[in-house]
């Protein structure tokens, strides 16, 4: 992780002052970082750490780092993990124009290095993406969210991300193509119960995450613990909780009486459920490669995926 520090450094590098200045910032606040480690504990699994691994942990942090950028213009979001997004710091124009320079910087990496496969398994999971992003607008806007519709749009925009960081981990340490196959559906799994855990968070009391409580009704997003108190309750509540929803800006007393209905109809309870379903799947396929220190490692980072606390 300390070579790759210093790769995707060198990657940002620019000869304009401001991009670098903004870098900087994102440098000095990132996150976790569970996607690199994906992408080297899985070559580690299956083969060891190449220059290729590096490129690929580099090329999807690039990617990564792009789409949360854009997504904070999107969602005119003005915080990040507790702290100003660069949205709210430099504004939408500048942050659009940033996330467009790291894609492109992570095309170049790709490429200088000759690793279209690797591109195009990234490449892949952005499209996915961003089809993710536009089928989730879709369906909040006609409040017509179902649990299978659920599924799909967090397939699409968390976990094939996930898939491509253990796909390309794995395609860099030169893994079979059978191989690459069970490590992309491990990576779905994942995703998914990454995703699902991220949505629980909106039901969490206040201050214990980066982000408020709340904030995912704020934007009138449909997540699962919401979209199955709404299927499990009568078709009367269902509408005047839609109602609730689609009328006006969100105040605390709305949003209140919707973590409170969701409570009351299991909500939390089924998505904790099916998020642990998803993390016994993922451990299923992972326990079919050799035991060896970096597959012990893997594990421990599922389960984290699902006991994190922020």
């Amino acid at each position: 992780m300390k070579v790759f520090q210093k790769i995707f450094k060198d990657a940002v590098k620019s000869d304009v002052t401001l991009l670098n200045l903004i870098s900087s910032f994102i440098l000095k606040n990132k996150g976790k970082q569970m996607r690199p480690l994906f992408v080297f504990l899985t070559a580690k699994m299956v083969g060891k750490v190449t220059e290729s691994t590096y490129t690929a942990a580099a090329l999807i942090e690039l990617m990564h780092t792009a789409t949360l950028v854009h997504d904070d213009v999107v969602d005119e979001s003005y915080e990040r993990r507790g702290l100003f997004s660069i949205n709210a710091i430099w504004k939408s124009k500048l942050s659009v124009l940033l996330g467009d320079y790291f894609l492109a910087r992570g095309l170049l990496l790709a490429t200088k290095n000759h690793d279209h496969d690797l591109l195009d398994i990234v490449a892949g999971a952005v499209k996915e993406m961003s089809e993710g992003e536009l089928l989730q607008l879709q369906k909040s806007r006609k409040l017509n969210f179902d649990t299978t519709s659920y599924y799909e749009v967090i397939r699409k925009k968390t976990a094939t991300l996930i898939a491509s960081c253990i796909s390309s981990g794995a395609k860099s340490a030169g893994a079979a193509q059978d191989e690459m196959e069970r490590l992309y559906e491990m990576g779905i799994h994942i995703g998914m119960a990454f995703q699902i855990k991220d949505d629980l968070f909106d039901y969490q009391p206040h201050g214990i995450i980066g982000k408020p409580t709340g904030n995912d009704l704020k934007e009138k997003k449909f997540t699962l613990p919401l979209i199955y108190a709404l299927e499990q309750s009568s078709k009367e509540n269902t509408r005047s909780i839609l109602k609730l929803i689609r009328n006006g800006s969100m105040s605390n007393y709305k949003i209140n009486h919707i973590i409170d209905f969701v409570k009351k109809h299991d909500g939390l309870t089924f998505a904790e459920k099916k998020m642990n379903e998803y993390k016994i799947k993922a451990e299923e396929i992972l326990h079919l490669f050799p035991e060896n220190e970096a597959r012990k490692s893997l594990g421990d980072l599922v389960n984290y995926t699902v006991e994190r606390k922020k």
